[in-house]
């Protein structure tokens, strides 16, 4: 255990009320990175729940609403959420639905940048059919710098007024360029006009701002924004105001000025920012418990990240530049693909394949994992199953004391699986991928003891 979850959620909660109590208690706080299903925090913060930020939202429902932003291009274009593998307007239905199960209520959702496009009117309708209220911000001519024509008519006063009740107005979204800080700012902009005061803050787990700017922690948040072109600075403002370092990332800190104008002439002398740290109400920092754990986690990301992009970019999915920016942050550390254990192993496995004959039409893939014992079990891919899906197996075996020669699958099963993908699915490649191999898994624990045994595992 590395991170105290328990006292992040203390002091992050208490963190998040102290700051609405500066702006006459109605914060609207923009909510960036992941709400639900944080494994990066949780790989690189052992102990770091990864749904926490909703554990932080349950200690604040009482005085928080929830609004949900999504930019009308990633909808338009169908962006994928890489993680997940689903579509940015999907990942928005599966968000509402998660904080409804929880208790939490999403008051509105706000399409940014809206011009009318087909398609993204379609998901409105969905909404609206689900009783969801929908406001949709069009894009605003000179935004950011033209700061006369922003707070104007033209501006954010074309934008309609999205009632809330609670002091706290979290405002997050499924991904980085949502439009949740124009939002929160248009908010902040028509509260003034009713003469109601508000103010703005962040809540970002990364960077980590009293962390250094080179600790592996920070390093693995730009490994993991690198195809976005992020990099982390220090904070040159709250540097100038304050003589103390602070990590912040390029995009903050490149746009604070223009960000301070904006606020500074809605809000006046009542804003006290001076740095966008200032902005910040992350206590991420303040619950690691052991510092050395977290560097040798961090390390871990920055591999696999490295190794993440790899694939992607061998799948069209990532450029080249991706690739090398995730190397060069493993070489300011000094490491290399070697220093994640299992890759010296996965690669041994392929090299048996491939010497034993083994593998599927030419192709010898070699799979690796490290059990919490430290034990570590390697798959190969051969024409019934993928590398990854012998992997798993060979796992579970290991887990349930089944010796290595022991069945788990049933031979009828595979069968009528490999029947059905090359007569009724037209497929030339029969070997079975992981989710089709814990399928034949669990329908053969009816038949076979080993295979219910390993279930139970």
């Amino acid at each position: 255990m590395a991170f105290d979850n328990e006292k992040y959620l203390r002091e992050q909660s208490q963190s998040i009320l102290e700051r609405a109590t500066q702006f006459g208690n109605k914060l609207y706080l923009e909510f960036g990175g992941k709400l639900i299903s944080d494994y990066h925090a949780a790989r690189i913060l052992p102990g770091f729940d990864p749904n926490g930020k909703l554990k932080l939202l349950k200690l604040l429902e009482e005085k928080i609403d929830v609004i949900v932003c999504i930019f009308a291009g990633d909808i338009e274009r169908k962006k994928i959420r890489a993680d997940f593998g689903i579509s940015y307007d999907s990942d928005t239905m599966k968000l509402i639905d998660d904080l409804h199960e929880a208790g939490i209520n999403v008051i509105a959702i706000v399409v940014t940048r809206y011009n009318g496009q087909q398609v993204v009117k379609q998901f409105m309708n969905k909404l609206e059919r689900r009783d969801i209220r929908v406001y949709t911000h069009h894009p605003i001519k000179g935004y950011p710098t033209d700061i006369e024509r922003i707070l104007s008519k033209e501006g954010y006063g074309a934008n309609k007024y999205i009632e809330t009740t609670k002091p706290i107005i979290i405002v997050t979204g499924p991904g980085p360029g949502s439009g949740k800080m124009a939002t929160c700012l248009s908010q902040i902009y028509h509260e003034h006009l009713r003469g109601q005061d508000a103010g703005y803050a962040k809540f970002e787990t990364f960077p980590i701002w009293n962390l250094p700017l080179k600790h592996p922690v920070n390093l693995a948040y730009e490994s993991a924004t690198a195809d976005l072109g992020d990099f982390n600075q220090v904070d040159p403002f709250h540097l100038e105001a304050y003589n103390i370092t602070a990590v912040n990332y390029n995009r903050d800190i490149e746009v604070f000025p223009v960000l301070k104008k904006i606020m500074s002439r809605i809000m006046g002398n009542k804003l006290s920012y001076k740095s966008p740290t200032d902005m910040g109400v992350n206590q991420a920092g303040y619950a690691i418990i052991n510092d050395e754990l977290v560097q040798q986690a961090a390390k871990q990301e920055l591999i696999r990240r490295y190794f993440r992009y790899s694939c992607e970019y061998a799948m069209g999915i990532a450029d080249k530049k991706t690739v090398q920016r995730a190397e060069l942050l493993m070489k300011e550390l000094n490491l290399t693909p070697l220093d994640r254990k299992v890759v010296r192993e996965a690669r041994q496995a392929s090299i048996i394949a491939q010497q034993k004959g083994k593998g599927n039409e030419g192709v010898f893939a070699g799979t690796a994992l490290e059990l919490k014992n430290g034990t570590i079990v390697t798959g190969k891919n051969s024409p019934l199953m993928h590398a990854a899906s012998s992997l798993i197996l060979n796992a579970i075996k290991v887990l349930a004391c089944i010796p290595d020669n022991i069945h788990l699958l049933s031979p009828n099963i595979l069968e009528a699986i490999s029947n059905l993908k090359s007569d009724i699915f037209n497929q030339k490649r029969l070997s079975l991928n992981l989710e089709e191999t814990l399928i034949a898994l669990s329908i053969s624990a009816d038949f076979n003891p080993s295979a219910k045994v390993a279930m139970e595992m």
